[in-house]
């Protein structure tokens, strides 16, 4: 009876005299209770009166106090307090405050039905480690209202670390004694090499590597300390090469049989030492330097020294571009030969891991959670604030349908698939958050109709995304947007294998983004990519900052890239500084393959090799693609998914009149006015159009602020305005985060 009592009075404790409330409590003996609560508020909550019955015992007692904070401030917004050593008996109060923010989901829920909310209710996760086993989901019943949002925020100075894979002991990991295990590893492994046995620690579903995949599989990973640790696999950097091939094998994406592997040679003896019984997987660029794919190894042949795949390459075995064919081998116990390396064994549920130190005081995270950590569906007027998310098999955050989330200032990182995806709703944002060593990708925002070219209003603001393509290689953007109407500005993107942009549907906005260091390792590829569909279009590039960009391969790469048949988009206001290499072809800073109507304006090119590059399609190529021959699949695309012959494609881009019946001898260009090139090799190819008045070329310094600083600003007393009288300042001060 003194428990209930001292609960019910701290609830209240504080309010004002008119919210006092008159109580009458009487509590029969420890296991039947009845409690009647007047509330008497003067204003306009108006009198209302609880009534509990019938509760069964002392224990769940307790949580009265909780139900009578939850109904008391309804109307006015409310606090939750999570902290790792809580209790979800208790109120949720800073004093007594759960342990799962699931307890403080309910908590929410509950408040929401006593009343309509008036004030923001936040929930406050104070700093620790959450592991979850399972997703933390957020719907419609979980919204709060525009005035009155709901607020998850992570509390204090402390990292609030919500993570998809339990935290491993240290006295876990002990010496390899199996005889054949160690015979396997190098002999300077042998006793650097720790194992643990995770069937013993409970972790039983470790998943499996199929014949063939792209990315990763959903397979565990591990981290210490935060960093992701390599799977095993030779060599150790880079990558080795094809000598010969000898059989390309089928494609494996045509359909019909018989199917077959492709068969090549390697160099040294390596591969000899394999044990291919128990599984060695090759991730490789087999055809294309833009398309990588693993595939399991069917034979090695040590007197040949041949290695078959178990199954044909999605493009075959071929020379598809100009760099020699490579490959590594992944997830091999053998090559366990350096410290910061893991493997697992699935048949014996055993992890095998050369520390990169000491394991006494590191953190030691494995992922097993095959599901994005947090997920909001139908969720409205909702904040996720402030919290580190990690080491999960599926993305970081899911955001789907609903109106007005908002992730704010959140870290994203070592997740095996995206860092935050948005699909659907309105008005979703992903601010000031950290994005990095994600699998497949950083954010990406969808939504919107393309049938009636209705925006979304998604934004990505402000963020900071890096190395977001560590396990597919290609296609796997920092930043996507896709649908209509959606923008990103203001953010930092770098370190990626291939692009770091990708673009797909309509009227979409990219300003004041800084992209560097992307396309390091691929080619065909650009920065930013958009194509295969010309309904989409609309998209404006504008204010942004470009740099080191491209890997000279062989076949060309760009900073912007416009692919098949692309067009109907403007890239304004942009500085390009050593972006794009025009290779073997007709590559350019900004290219376009086989499209027209492009517009590139205000731009200035500082050390490019060739500023605008196109490879236009004669009158037989696009019919042939109006037809949906040439695999662009136009009929589907442009008059099934979209009809870009009635409006409002053919109001909204009045351009689009006439687009399905191509005549012959049309003409079909690209447009670029008042444009800077400084030490630039060439100028152009392909369809490109500029009046020369309206392009300087120059090999001295335009006017900028402090190049040797980094500032491309441009000075007031530029020359650029006196040689370009049109020409607009750009705002380079504006590009990048901002404080």
């Amino acid at each position: 009876m003194r428990t209930v009592r001292y609960d019910v009075e701290r609830v209240f404790a504080g309010q004002a005299e008119n919210q006092k409330f008159i109580s009458y409590l009487k509590i029969d003996n420890d296991y039947d209770a009845k409690v009647v609560v007047m509330l008497h508020e003067i204003g306009r909550m108006g009198a209302r009166v609880a009534e509990l019955a019938c509760i069964r015992r002392l224990a769940t007692i307790r949580l009265i106090a909780a139900t009578l904070l939850i109904v008391f401030q309804a109307a006015e917004g409310a606090n939750f307090y999570v902290t790792p050593n809580g209790d979800d008996g208790h109120a949720g109060t800073k004093s007594e405050p759960f342990a799962t923010l699931l307890r403080a989901r309910d908590a929410v829920r509950k408040l929401k039905e006593a009343g309509p909310l008036a004030t923001p209710v936040t929930v406050f996760v104070s700093g620790g480690n959450y592991h979850f086993t399972a997703s933390l989901e957020l719907n419609a019943q979980d919204s709060g209202t525009q005035s009155a949002p709901i607020i998850w925020q992570a509390d204090g100075n402390e990292v609030v670390r919500l993570s998809g894979g339990p935290t491993l002991s240290a006295d876990a990991f002990g010496p390899v004694a199996d005889k054949d295990v160690r015979q396997r590893l190098d002999e300077a492994a042998r006793d650097k090499v720790l194992q643990a046995d995770l069937k013993a620690i409970g972790i039983g579903n470790l998943g499996n590597y199929p014949a063939l995949f792209r990315g990763v599989p959903a397979v565990p990973e591990l981290f210490i300390n935060g960093q992701r640790l390599t799977l095993a696999r030779w060599p150790n950097e880079g990558w080795a090469t094809i000598e010969k091939i000898v059989d390309s094998g089928s494609m494996g994406l045509a359909g019909g049989q018989p199917k077959r592997s492709g068969v090549f040679t390697y160099s040294g003896q390596r591969p000899s030492r394999w044990n291919v019984e128990t599984g060695v997987w090759l991730r490789g660029y087999w055809c294309y330097d833009w398309y990588e794919e693993a595939i399991q190894v069917g034979a090695v042949d040590p007197k040949l020294r041949q290695i078959t795949l178990s199954r044909p390459c999605h493009y075959s075995l071929k020379q598809g571009n100009p760099s020699p064919r490579r490959y590594y081998a992944l997830n091999l116990l053998e090559e366990l030969d350096r410290p910061g390396e893991y493997y697992i064994d699935h048949a014996t549920s055993r992890l095998y891991v050369w520390p990169p130190a000491g394991l006494a005081k590191s953190q030691i995270v494995l992922s097993t959670l095959n599901a994005p950590l947090v997920v909001l569906h139908n969720a409205s007027d909702l904040v996720f604030r402030g919290f580190l998310v990690e080491a999960g098999l599926g993305d970081g955050i899911e955001v789907s349908g609903g109106h007005g989330v908002q992730i704010e200032s959140c870290e994203i990182r070592n997740t095996r698939k995206l860092g935050i995806r948005v699909t659907g709703g309105t008005g979703h944002r992903v601010l000031n958050c950290n994005i990095h060593d994600t699998g497949t990708g950083g954010v990406v925002l969808e939504g919107g109709d393309r049938k009636t070219l209705t925006p979304a209003g998604h934004e990505a603001i402000n963020n900071h995304i890096w190395r977001f393509s560590r396990h597919q290689l290609t296609y796997a953007s920092g930043i996507t947007l896709a649908g209509v109407g959606n923008r990103a500005d203001h953010n930092l993107i770098h370190e990626a294998p291939h692009m770091a942009v990708s673009i797909r549907g309509n009227d979409h906005l990219f300003e004041f983004n800084i992209v560097h260091d992307v396309c390091t390792a691929s080619d065909d590829a650009g920065a930013l990519y958009k194509g295969r569909n010309p309904s989409c279009r609309g998209n404006m590039i504008r204010n942004n900052f470009w740099r080191d960009i491209g890997s000279p391969m062989g076949h060309g790469t760009a900073a912007i890239y416009f692919d098949d048949g692309d067009g109907g988009d403007k890239v304004i206001g942009n500085i390009f500084l050593r972006c794009g290499y025009p290779g073997r072809g007709s590559f350019g800073t900004i290219f376009s393959h086989g499209g027209h109507d492009l517009m590139a304006e205000n731009n200035i090119f500082i050390e490019c090799p060739r500023a605008f590059g196109s490879a236009p399609w004669n009158d037989q190529r696009w019919q042939e693609a109006v037809a949906g021959g040439g695999g662009c699949l136009w009929q589907k695309r442009l008059l099934e998914e979209v009809d870009i012959t009635k409006p409002p494609y053919t109001t909204h881009y009045p351009e689009l009149v006439g687009f399905m019946d191509p005549r012959p001898g049309q003409v079909r260009v690209n447009r670029a006015k008042n444009n800077v090139l400084v030490r630039c090799d060439q100028a152009r190819s392909g369809n490109w159009q500029y009046a020369e008045a309206q392009i300087w070329v120059t090999n001295t310094d335009p006017g900028f602020v402090a190049v040797a600083n980094g500032n491309y600003q441009l000075r007031s007393d530029a020359e650029v305005f006196q040689r370009l009288p049109d020409f607009r300042p750009i705002p380079f001060n504006k590009m990048g985060p901002r404080p």
